[in-house]
């Protein structure tokens, strides 16, 4: 009868497991699906492959149980007890403190002859104990998360899958790097920087050109150690994509570092536009020409505002 229960039980579990899978393959309907019927009914398969899964291994552990409780009874007759009356006290037992007796049992030390196989392998001899109650309860544990895990990931679609997971992981990467990018001012590079003529932009390239620049080229840019930057011949070009790849990479063999380790490249495009703008042409006395003489552009793309500027390459040449 007790089987019986346990049966009907596994059955239930196994039936709304289905019906909750039928539910939440419903939302949305066969018309928004044209798949719709093929996958609700490799769910169904999927989802009754799993009740027969759970029926076997309920089978499995019966049987297991079955075959102990035989070694146990036979045990029992070795050692002289009274099976009848020991089988009779222990159906007086609930069914929970024989539950809770197999989940904690175990034999003192003083007793453990009574656990104790007759085999013997160079002197040690193997004990039938139980389990760590402890080990057993994790044991149980995993597989009720098991079951719970694959029912509300994999069988009732509730959870995103592992793919899901990922793609929706790379989106908010993607999201993440463009933030940064747009924060950091990455967007700019030397393909894509344009000459600045804002008066605010501009204020900021001179700033950074006196704290970083002005050491190797003056702070009025004629030069010193670095080349002219007033005159009209450069070294590496007098374009913007010209200047910004100079003060980005350096040139290393003549002494002068690359910036693009300290700089973000909107400030390496702010120098570079102030070097353009507001140092070009303005032929100041210092260090004597260098390079090839070239007509720098002021604005790019052709602006109203853009002027004629002439200059030696950034001190970077």
């Amino acid at each position: 009868m007790k089987h019986k229960t346990t049966i009907r039980i596994a059955l239930a579990v196994g039936a709304t497991l289905l019906g909750g899978l039928l539910v939440a393959q419903d939302q949305g309907g066969a018309a928004a699906d044209p798949h719709y019927l093929d996958r609700l009914m490799t769910n169904i398969i999927i989802a009754l492959g799993a009740v027969v899964v759970i029926m076997a291994f309920y089978t499995i552990v019966r049987l297991f149980t079955l075959v102990t409780r035989m070694q146990e009874l036979e045990y029992l007759k070795q050692q002289g007890v009274d099976v009848s009356e020991y089988l009779e006290k222990k159906e007086k037992t609930s069914w929970w403190e024989r539950f809770m007796k197999r989940m904690t049992k175990a034999v003192p030390v003083e007793r453990e002859e009574e656990v104790m196989f007759d085999h013997e392998y160079d002197g040690i001899r193997e004990l039938d104990n139980s389990l760590p109650p402890w080990w057993v309860a994790l044991f149980y544990v995993t597989i009720i998360f098991g079951v719970v895990y694959l029912s509300y990931y994999h069988f009732l679609g509730y959870g995103p899958s592992s793919a899901e997971e990922f793609r929706m992981e790379m989106e908010q990467a993607k999201k993440a790097v463009a933030a940064y990018k747009a924060q950091m001012g990455a967007a700019v590079d030397e393909n894509t920087a344009t000459i600045l003529t804002d008066e605010q932009e501009l204020s900021v390239g001179q700033t950074i050109f006196e704290t970083n620049c002005a050491a190797c080229h003056q702070p009025d840019g004629s030069g010193n150690i670095g080349p002219n930057l007033t005159d009209e011949f450069w070294i590496h070009g007098c374009t913007i994509k010209d200047v910004f790849h100079i003060i980005s990479e350096g040139v290393p063999e003549k002494g002068m570092i690359p910036w693009k380790t300290q700089l973000r490249p909107k400030d390496i495009q702010r120098v570079a536009s102030y070097i353009l703008v507001k140092l070009a042409g303005t032929n100041k006395e210092g260090k004597a020409p260098e390079g090839e003489k070239c007509q720098p552009q002021a604005m790019e793309d052709g602006g109203s505002e853009a002027t004629e500027v002439s200059g030696d390459e950034v001190g970077m040449n």
